[in-house]
């Protein structure tokens, strides 16, 4: 049975690279093409490399939650209202959707050590000089300009997931990822509040300096550049800033013979250049957007987008309802954001795992044809589970703090909240990187873009709602927004299949056009 992963999508770089279930047979065994591995990194290198970027995925969560703790303090020392303080809030999520949308396509042709490294220079440049602010104007500035930086590590990051993974064990992998890069939901709020009551706000800025410059040294030296149409499965050698100490030594421990350098530099020029030679791949920086209108994973992002702006909308009023229902001061309000934290965490690391159980499962029990497979049953069906616990969730959360109900239940509810949130961002994110192999980056900047540009109307929009309808109708209405979304899961999955052959086929026509025009 042939392997449904190849399905009916023009394969990924690395599909020509030895796929799993790829006969190499052959009736005369010295002509036969040599069988190169999917990826030339180990099991630890793998999780090495995985570590690194969930860590600078850390740097989006840090830098935009460190910060809510000190909006009082930052809005007396500026003189300046906190309405307008709150704006750099917006504008920093304005950027968060905007950002991935240049810096993922850069990385999905240049690569991701040089992107990494330009978004980190960007972004510890931003943080000097928000340490440094003295008027509002620069405030606003520095954090649209800090959020540029840090915001698209997200993207990078899974895109690298993407070029080391199989789909069998991409989930897994995805899971470990989101955990990291959602950490800071948990830690980030007490350490923001630490630092404004004792060293001051500019104290936060300081510090994510000196964790980005830290981190930025290791990087430099640790992180191999995975873009497989430069790389391959991480054997062919690079020189400058796409060079590192890891993929040195990796290929000094695993020569390919001759034979095998051959068929991976023939498989990497028949995927990244055209038949005279000239570079096909070029920076698309409206890709995401591209892909956000591409029929066949619009329902499936709309989706996320939609329940992550109910998850964003309880967290951002949680601060304000928690202070009026139970009259927390401000360093016991950081705390409760512990629960979700945790939840976020627990989510990722359990939800990755089942992904890949379920993945397996699924696929053993498939028996059609490779083209046949149905990749948006096999990844979205678990959505109904994390969706109910949500939507249960949402709804205790906002009737509890209208009746006052005691401060356990809430903080449960934001505990389970996301967890369920998390665990859909996780699916969706899998889902999307098997779609878009070649294009991970930007098929997660795509994600990004969508969800935090309705994340930021939607925190803007929730206090006044709660304060015209009370938060217990606010959130009956939210759950019933999220209801009816469950109706873009079921059309993805019904409909999904055939749109990616349509896909597929368009693809093929224009490739066979190419090559007619370079004849």
């Amino acid at each position: 049975m042939a392997d449904p992963e190849k399905g009916p999508d023009p394969p990924p770089i690395s599909g020509v690279l030895g796929e799993e279930g790829q006969e190499q047979e052959s009736s005369t065994p010295p002509t036969a093409t040599p069988e190169i591995p999917y990826s030339i990194f180990t099991t630890p290198q793998k999780a090495l490399i995985i570590t690194l970027v969930s860590i600078a995925a850390t740097f989006s969560g840090f830098a935009s939650n460190i910060y809510f703790p000190a909006i009082p303090t930052l809005s007396r020392s500026l003189s300046v209202s906190p309405e307008l303080i709150n704006l750099t809030v917006t504008s920093y999520m304005i950027f968060q959707g905007l950002s991935p949308s240049i810096w993922g396509a850069v990385a999905d042709v240049h690569g991701r050590r040089i992107t990494y490294i330009l978004t980190f220079i960007v972004f510890i440049g931003a943080c000097i000089g928000l340490a440094e602010t003295r008027y509002y104007y620069q405030l606003l500035i520095l954090r649209c300009l800090q959020s540029a930086g840090s915001a698209s590590t997200i993207a990078i990051g899974a895109g690298v997931v993407g070029d080391i993974t199989r789909r069998e064990e991409r989930g897994g992998y995805m899971g470990v990822y989101q955990a990291g890069l959602l950490a800071p939901v948990a830690v980030a709020p007490v350490l923001g509040g630490i630092f404004a009551q004792t060293l001051g706000w500019r104290a936060i800025f300081w510090f994510l300096t000196i964790y980005g410059g830290a981190f930025l040294v290791i990087l430099v030296i640790v992180l191999p550049e995975t873009l497989r149409a430069i790389v391959g499965n991480g054997s062919r050698p690079v020189k400058g800033l796409s060079n590192s100490l890891l993929s040195y030594i990796q290929r000094r421990r695993h020569p390919l013979s001759p034979e095998e350098l051959d068929e991976l530099q023939r498989s990497i020029t028949s995927n990244s250049r055209t038949r005279n030679g000239k570079k096909k791949l070029s920076v698309d920086i409206l890709s995401p957007i591209k892909i956000i209108l591409s029929i066949e994973v619009t329902f499936a992002i709309l989706f996320l987008s939609i329940y992550y702006t109910v998850w964003q909308m309880t967290i951002a009023v949680t601060s304000t309802l928690f202070a009026r229902t139970y009259h927390l001061s401000e360093l016991h309000i950081g705390l409760t954001f512990i629960g979700n934290g945790v939840g976020c965490i627990i989510g990722t690391l359990t939800t990755g795992k089942f992904l890949d159980f379920d993945y397996r499962h699924f696929k053993a029990s498939f028996t059609g044809s490779a083209e046949d497979f149905p990749l948006e049953k096999a990844r979205l069906r678990t959505l109904y589970v994390w969706s109910v616990l949500q939507m249960g969730a949402c709804l205790v959360f906002g009737w509890t703090l209208e009746k006052g109900v005691h401060i356990t239940v809430p903080i449960i509810c934001t505990f389970i909240l996301g967890w369920a949130a998390t665990s859909i961002i996780s699916v969706v994110s899998t889902f999307m990187v098997d779609i878009y192999p070649k294009k991970g980056a930007s098929a997660t900047a795509a994600v990004n873009l969508l969800r935090c540009l309705m994340g930021a109307g939607g925190t803007a929009a929730v206090l006044p709602l709660v304060n015209r309808i009370g938060a217990g109708w606010t959130f009956t209405f939210l759950v019933g927004v999220m209801v009816v979304a469950l109706g873009l899961v079921e059309v993805q999955m019904r409909r999904g299949l055939g749109w990616r052959k349509r896909r597929a086929r368009k693809e093929v026509e224009k490739e066979r056009v190419r090559e007619e025009d370079t004849t």
